[in-house]
């Protein structure tokens, strides 16, 4: 059990509130509170502790589908299996490119996500739309409900409004986080703040828009938030904030067609400075306490998962449930049942191909288990076939496994140091100012040495074409994959060809429109200014 999530983030209360706050949810996925009354009233409010209680409701949003157990979700229209946060994210960055296979094509929306088939329809689509615009509606109606009137007519302390200004940042980041998703997945979005009416029909952001209102209002909080590593385990600080500038500064050719390098150098320097340090075991990163463990210090934000009180079907959960492989039966050692989900997930030749030569054999990035297998997945369904990983697992580092067996205790590390090192060094590479080739090196190599892997890069050997393959080394499976091939024009066209790309088996050209998901139908259906994304 994850003492540090129950006592210091109060799990009992997240839990709780997110029930109430999603009473909030309408059926049409527009997600507008239909009044305060609805939402969290004045009775709510009678207490000073409710406002650190409400916002907690927000970051559950991330974690939870329902407060019903596990496949229990608080959205009319979406199956809690294809709406929790992190696990749809997982599947649209990462199942979508070239690292990760679903075994089980008869779950819903998989089939067409990691054959990269999907249309208007697809669930887990949906899914992402509608959960991230519910965190948008919560944080608006936090934000509605600690005005300086409310305060007033409440009577609020004093000592509890000093706590507010920070409360409020922090609702205010987790809008922004949602819409930073919004801009990058699909490329535009409803647009509501807590200074639009209730029920008003939201007004539609593209991506200048978004890139220009994430900015503006990230840097505005930038002074209530608390200090690196200075908010309670779960909760986002000023490091979180400069990530998602250094995120959206990478990626902004993509976004706005404009180059931001030398921002997202001085963004990742911020947070280097901000006293984070790498996990002394790089599987740390990825064990049931490494809210604990030496990953603390390394992991900038997580998404919490803890086996009995926050129990959902979330990324980790899938993930060592379904690296438990059809031959090796390897569950017990990952901390869940000896066979797991049978085969559930593998990967995908590309991926294994990257620690292929022999300098990696003894690298603890490399979990790969070969043994018995073939590297190819000529047929999907063939859980035998293609390789499996150990990345993830539900034990400690000090010995013992989480609470439960299926729902894991284990983090998901939305969030990381080591994806700032390589963002500092790629930033530099493609010609960002601030930074130096030797502090880039520096920062590559010390990822090596922390997985044991004594090969160390010379400056000549730092390129693009390696800090690509090295993302993928050090952050597989942790929900970037898509957005790093599209970054270096590689996810759609035939330049760079994966197994089952296009629904090809040995990969086939997409066409560019994919770099955007599709406005989900059942949006487009209920916000009359949504359009449709080209070419779908």
């Amino acid at each position: 059990m994850k003492k540090i999530n129950l006592n210091r983030f109060k799990i009992f209360t997240l839990v709780f509130i997110f029930s109430i706050v999603s009473t909030s949810c309408t059926g049409d996925l527009n997600i507008v509170p239909n009044d305060d009354q609805t939402l969290l009233g004045e009775d709510f409010f009678k207490k000073e502790t409710a406002y650190k209680e409400a916002l907690a409701g927000i970051y559950a949003n991330l974690a939870l589908t329902g407060v019903d157990g596990a496949g229990s979700s608080n959205i009319q229209g979406l199956d809690a299996g294809t709406s929790q946060f992190g696990r749809v994210l997982l599947y649209l960055q990462t199942l979508s490119a070239d690292q990760m296979i679903w075994s089980y094509e008869n779950d819903p929306g998989t089939r067409e996500i990691q054959r990269n088939l999907w249309t208007a329809q697809n669930p887990i689509i949906l899914g992402m739309f509608g959960r991230t615009m519910v965190t948008v509606a919560f944080a608006n109606n936090f934000l509605r409900e600690t005005t300086t009137a409310k305060l007033d007519s409440r009577n609020v302390s004093a000592a509890t409004r000093t706590e507010i200004v920070k409360y409020r940042a922090e609702a205010r980041l987790l809008r922004a986080l949602s819409y930073y998703y919004m801009m990058d997945l699909f490329g535009q979005s409803n647009f509501l703040t807590e200074d639009d009416p209730i029920n008003a029909v939201p007004e539609v952001a593209d991506r200048a828009k978004l890139f220009d209102y994430i900015e503006t209002e990230l840097k505005a909080i930038e002074a209530d938030l608390p200090g690196p590593m200075q908010n309670e385990h779960g909760r986002a600080d000023k490091a979180v904030a400069w990530m998602i500038l250094a995120k959206i500064y990478l990626n902004a050719e993509v976004y706005i067609g404009q180059e931001k390098y030398s921002e997202t150098i001085e963004y990742c320097d911020k947070i280097i400075g901000g006293g984070y340090t790498l996990a002394t075991n790089y599987l740390h990163n990825f064990m049931a306490d490494n809210d604990v463990n030496s990953a603390k210090n390394e992991i900038i934000f997580p998404i919490i998962s803890d086996g009995l009180y926050t129990q959902n079907y979330g990324p980790t959960t899938v993930m060592i449930n379904g690296q438990v492989g059809s031959l090796e039966q390897n569950g017990t050692a990952l901390g869940v049942g000896a066979g797991g989900w049978g085969g559930a997930l593998r990967v995908r030749k590309q991926f294994a191909n990257l620690f292929a030569d022999g300098s990696f054999s003894n690298d603890t990035r490399n979990t790969i288990i070969s043994a018995n297998r073939n590297i190819d997945i000529t047929d999907i369904s063939d859980k035998d076939s293609g390789y499996i990983i150990e990345k993830y697992s539900n034990a400690k580092s000090t010995g013992g496994f989480g609470v439960d067996q299926t729902f894991v205790d284990t983090d998901f590390p939305l969030f990381r140091l080591a994806d700032v090192y390589l963002m500092y060094a790629e930033a530099h590479v493609r010609g960002g100012t601030g930074a130096t080739i030797d502090k880039a090196r520096g920062y590559i190599n010390s990822l090596r040495t922390r997985a044991n892997n004594a090969n160390a890069i010379s400056n000549a050997e730092l390129t693009l074409d390696f800090i690509l393959d090295e993302r993928a080394r050090e952050l597989h499976w942790e929900a970037h994959r898509r957005q790093d091939l599209i970054r270096y024009n590689k996810f759609t066209g035939g330049s760079y060809n994966w197994s089952w790309k296009g629904n090809g088996s040995n990969g086939i050209a997409l066409p560019a429109h994919m770099k955007l998901y599709p406005i989900p139908s059942a949006s487009l259906a209920t916000s009359p200014k949504l359009k449709q994304n080209t070419g779908y």
